[in-house]
């Protein structure tokens, strides 16, 4: 108790000299020893033996969150990471093979029978093809190192022309076949495998609600769609602080969607668009009820997404219950993450095999009816909705029918149907990313 008193006071004095410094409010302190420590624990693991980075990145990547973040001991084990703050907050994550980390809450026994991305070996000719054009790798190289020249740490950058990737650049210790978190990325992978469930008949029941604790309120009007679109009306505090609903969801529940299948209605559902990571955890327990377990749903994955794709690297990782985290803990390589845009780029056909239905791939890129924001389609970003004005774009630079799966610290992957292409970004940025200017320059070449 002791401990706990003296670091509370002196992370307290050094709040009052320099309020901004913890990253969040005074009062949410108490909390933060615990997320930070859950937050080393299992992005430490994850960085370290699906990235294979070193301590050294790890750390400077955790202390980008927040000052205190720097304040934590990571230890690694054979297979799993310990996570300290001023000997307080405490928390270790496990790594499985073909799983990733997860933190260790409450029973996890059930994870070690889940088999993941060991249990498909991916057909190499089904990958999207490479056919590296020197002038579009020039001035791709050229690009990520004026990113990081302008502090942006740009780890990867991919162009896909023409369904064929025609250049590829990694920043210092990433290679093609480093696998990078994604963050929120997930979502709209989340939203493919609805796509894909539906498309091997799975479809939505007949009958609402989507889930049995729903059925006897206001909830219950709540369809797939509107969890899709982000409009369901459920109050998820979706802040990210020690405290939230986001940061619990994330870094001290054992099941991701337990959260916010609690949250209650505060809005008609398709009225007002509000972005929840905990809207997408739901969509993964969604999916993992109409697949009947949780290996189901970790075979549509890797069976039907993964494996028809040609995709090595995928990992979706699990909560401690078993059921994979969509919203947030995904990793793939930039080809990977090539692969995925190409599909959506594809209308959702690959080689010759429907992957995606036609008609779920144009419902998903569909503006949603909020009143609020209609630029956003089934877990992806759209450059413009009813209004197609360049004013009224998220990416003025870029054409009205560019859509974008995106992930904190401004993970890309822009996807632009007119100008037939692809561009990944990964790294790892607080401050904006230039996306749109970057892409006009790299079409400056002449490919």
């Amino acid at each position: 108790m002791k401990k706990v008193v003296v670091a509370v006071i002196l992370l307290a004095v050094v709040f009052v000299s320099s309020p901004g410094w913890l990253g969040f409010g005074l009062w949410r302190l108490p909390a933060a020893f615990d997320v930070a420590a859950a937050m080393g624990a299992k992005l430490g693991c994850s960085a370290h033996f699906i990235s294979d980075f070193d301590d050294e990145r790890v750390l400077a990547d955790l202390a980008s969150y927040s000052p205190v973040n720097s304040l934590l001991t990571l230890s690694y084990t054979e297979d799993g990471v310990r996570a300290e703050l001023l000997g307080i907050g405490r928390a270790s994550a496990h790594y499985r093979p073909g799983l990733g980390c997860t933190l260790d809450i409450d029973d996890r026994q059930d994870l070690d029978t889940l088999k993941g991305a060991q249990s498909y070996v991916p057909d190499e000719n089904k990958a999207l093809m490479l056919d590296i054009q020197p002038d579009w790798q020039k001035s791709l190289q050229a690009i990520l190192q004026q990113d990081n020249q302008n502090g942006l740490d740009t780890r990867a950058l991919l162009l896909v022309k023409d369904g064929q990737i025609v250049a590829e650049a990694y920043g210092p210790g990433i290679s093609a076949t480093t696998p990078l978190l994604g963050w929120s990325m997930g979502k709209s992978v989340t939203a493919m495998l609805v796509g894909r469930m539906q498309a091997l008949g799975e479809r939505a029941t007949a009958q609402e609600p989507l889930f049995a604790e729903w059925q006897f309120d206001p909830r219950a009007d709540i369809t797939l769609e509107h969890m899709l679109q982000m409009t369901s009306g459920l109050g998820f505090d979706e802040t990210y602080a020690p405290g939230t609903d986001a940061t619990k969801m994330l870094f001290a529940a054992h099941a991701a969607a337990a959260l916010p299948l609690k949250s209650p209605a505060t809005r008609s559902p398709g009225e007002f668009f509000a972005y929840s990571s905990g809207t997408t955890n739901l969509l993964m327990r969604y999916m993992r009820n109409q697949l009947g377990s949780e290996q189901g749903l970790q075979d549509l994955l890797y069976q039907q997404l993964a494996a028809p794709l040609g995709l090595t690297h995928l990992l979706i990782e699990p909560d401690p219950s078993g059921v994979m985290v969509g919203s947030s803990y995904i990793y793939a390589t930039g080809r990977d993450w090539a692969g995925l845009g190409a599909l959506m780029l594809n209308g959702g056909v690959w080689q010759d095999d429907v992957i995606l239905p036609a008609d779920w791939v144009a419902r998903a890129l569909k503006p949603n009816q909020s009143e609020n924001d209609d630029r956003y389609g089934y877990q992806f970003w759209l450059n413009s909705g009813a209004q197609t004005e360049i004013s009224a774009r998220r990416w003025p630079e870029l054409p009205a029918d560019a859509y974008a799966m995106l992930g904190n610290r401004k993970q890309v992957v822009m996807i632009i149907p007119s100008w037939n292409l692809v561009f990944v970004r990964l790294g790892w940025s607080k401050q904006e990313y230039p996306v749109g200017q970057n892409i006009l320059q790299l079409l400056s070449t002449e490919g």
